[in-house]
């Protein structure tokens, strides 16, 4: 019979926010109640009659409460078939009670490995009992209902409710879903706390909260996001966001990552790369040089800022078409004008815990890096060339690394003072990827006399630095590590060019 009415129940938890109504319905449907330790003392507290599970396992709690439940009478109680003669008579000769709903909670494992707390506090909360509990009551769904997250409350009150204490097989099968969902992430945390070295070659990834988008990268495609999204963002108007609009808001907190501690930046991206970026000594400034870089491109983009915007900075985002604003803050009358735009996403940026792998499929498996934490600075160049770049070359050196860090391989970036004047990006050669940065800075009448040139990866031969000059660049910062680096280098001390090198690549596939 799939409708199953409930006599009895075992509620041991954590978090006993919302557990009052249940235990007063539980109460009053004659459901017997048995429990243990500070749940117990909950439901006596409320004047509600509750049995210990100490009366059924004569055994009381053992080893500072790390040992209560563990005992064949409570898992007989929850594992045993009801339609089975031999569990029933096993039942009975052992004085086992039925146990047909099983509330239980985990002990906040995660929370506690994020405050900080000492291995020792983080070991307890390691919970044994209740993941088991869990276990046994989701497989034997057909005769149990798990409940597992207090987040289940409302919805198993109203169930009971509504069944007068009785549950279909559907919806105990369901809790049995929710129930292994708890106990796999808990698992996968535990496992990636004793692993954060990744000393074993194994990947669990175990995200709870997730979103269906109404699409994928395109409409034919289904697509999810899972995270917790709204722990990293206030949204505070416009549509839902897409697919495509979560890669590029994770393009653009990234970029501005490399800027957040620098004066008033702004910068604008479309598929995943800059097309406009500049530091200025006022936001408004920083965001009209940012379009300035590619206005063409900047039409349906993601616009962030390292500061908050304000009201003459809202005004000229207003002219433009944009998906995407994202700040630290608005002041409220720039809020105002932003809000103009019905489908206008506008996002305050959270400070949170970024992951330190990114993971990605590949042909019938997954491949996991480490984030690339590298920033390039100063400190790290290398001057390889007779002629040494200026004090306003180094700073340009380092904003276009910045962004070439940021920026889609094969990439070059060429900038002056602290603005993109044009990148080429995604190209299957660098001298394209330099010729297309150069037409495009051209074509938005960039003059790159006393520009600067970045470069993802290294010259395997000098026509790169060759061209570059040849358009007024002054300056280059390159990796360096080629067999052919001298080649470079010889053209640059000809030509008077200064070049920098770093020893560090950043690919971007």
């Amino acid at each position: 019979m799939s409708t199953k009415k409930a006599t009895s129940a075992l509620i041991s938890v954590f978090h006993k926010d919302g557990l009052e109504p249940i235990v007063k319905k539980f109460n009053e449907l004659g459901i017997t109640i048995y429990s243990t330790g500070g749940t117990e003392k909950f439901i006596k507290d409320l004047g509600i009659d509750v049995v210990p599970v100490e009366e059924v396992t004569s055994y009381p709690s053992i080893l500072g409460g790390r040992v209560k439940t563990l005992h064949p009478k409570v898992f007989g109680g929850i594992l045993n078939r009801q339609d089975n003669e031999s569990d029933l008579a096993q039942l009975e000769e052992f004085e086992i009670p039925q146990l047909d709903i099983v509330i239980v909670d985990l002990y906040p494992f995660e929370k506690t490995v994020a405050s900080g707390a000492s291995e020792q506090e983080i070991i307890e909360k390691i919970d044994i009992g209740g993941i088991s509990l869990i276990r046994a009551a989701a497989k034997n769904y057909k005769d149990v209902l798990c409940v597992s997250s207090m987040e289940d409350y409302a919805e198993i009150l109203e169930i009971i409710t509504e069944g007068n204490g009785s549950t279909t097989l559907e919806e105990r099968r369901r809790f049995a879903t929710k129930s292994f969902n708890v106990s796999s992430h808990y698992d996968s945390a535990i496992f990636n706390y004793f692993n954060a070295g990744h000393d074993i070659a194994a990947l669990k990834i175990s995200e709870t909260q997730g979103k269906v988008l109404r699409y994928g990268e395109n409409p034919h495609q289904k697509g999810f996001f899972f995270g917790d999204f709204d722990a990293m963002f206030n949204k505070l108007h416009g549509k839902e966001l897409s697919y495509n609009n979560l890669l590029d808001v994770d393009a653009a907190v990234n970029l501005m990552n490399e800027f957040k501690n620098d004066g008033p930046t702004f910068a604008i991206l479309k598929h995943n790369n800059a097309c406009g970026l500049a530091m200025r000594d006022t936001l408004h400034q920083a965001y009209v040089d940012a379009l300035a870089g590619d206005p063409v491109s900047a039409f349906g983009g993601v616009l962030i800022s390292n500061k908050q915007i304000d009201k003459a900075t809202a005004e000229e985002i207003h002219k433009l078409f944009c998906e995407v604003v994202i700040a630290p803050s608005y002041a409220n009358d720039a809020l105002e004008i932003l809000k103009g735009k019905k489908n206008r996403i506008i996002l305050i940026q959270n400070e949170v815990e970024m992951p330190d792998m990114l993971v990605r499929t590949c042909l019938n498996g997954v491949l996991l890096q480490e984030k690339d934490h590298k920033t390039d600075a100063e400190s790290d160049l290398s001057k390889v060339t007779t002629t040494a770049p200026t004090d306003r070359e180094i700073e340009d050196l380092i904003f276009a690394s910045k962004l070439c860090k940021h920026t889609k391989s094969n990439t070059i970036v060429l900038a002056k003072n602290k603005q993109l004047c044009a990148s080429g990006t995604g190209q299957t050669s660098r001298v394209d990827a330099l010729n297309q940065a150069i037409h495009k800075a051209k074509s938005f009448n960039f003059d790159l006399n006393g520009a600067v040139m970045a470069s993802d990866a290294f010259f395997p031969f000098p026509d790169c630095v060759e061209i570059a000059h040849k358009s007024g660049i002054t300056s280059v910062i390159q990796p360096g590590g080629s067999i052919k680096d001298q080649l470079s280098i010889d053209y640059c001390n000809e030509n008077n060019i200064a070049m920098v090198m770093t020893g560090t690549r950043h690919f971007k596939h």
